[in-house]
């Protein structure tokens, strides 16, 4: 009888954590799409301190007849580049299971006081 009785309140516990997770990832910083070597790149601001970035690749659904293939790496800096304006911070950036690329930048003062 008790673990009839907890399964549902196992289930409504794990309901209410799902809706935590979603409203907590919520971006709170504007994405901007930019295009590198005929992809299209979606950049985003993740951290205040440092100053963090994903650059995230649009698959354009697997098309085979694509372009030919091109190194992500260099794609995902020069993206962050277009979008920010300022310079990627190699020593910073990697590569997550996703296959998103995260980075550190240096920012010229006249780009990060924003005048």
């Amino acid at each position: 009888m008790k673990i009839r009785a907890t399964v549902p309140v196992l289930l409504a516990a794990l309901a209410v954590a799902g809706c935590e997770a979603t409203t907590l990832t919520k971006p709170e910083y504007p994405t901007k799409s930019v295009g590198v070597l005929s992809r299209t790149w979606e950049v985003v601001q993740v951290a205040d301190t440092p100053v963090t970035y994903r650059a995230t690749r649009d698959w354009n659904k697997l098309n085979p007849y694509g372009p030919p293939p091109r190194r992500r790496s260099l794609q995902a800096a020069t993206a962050i580049q277009q979008a920010t304006g300022c310079r990627v911070i190699w020593s910073s950036m990697y590569e997550n299971i996703s296959g998103q690329f995260y980075s550190q930048v240096s920012c010229p003062p006249s780009v990060a006081s924003g005048s």
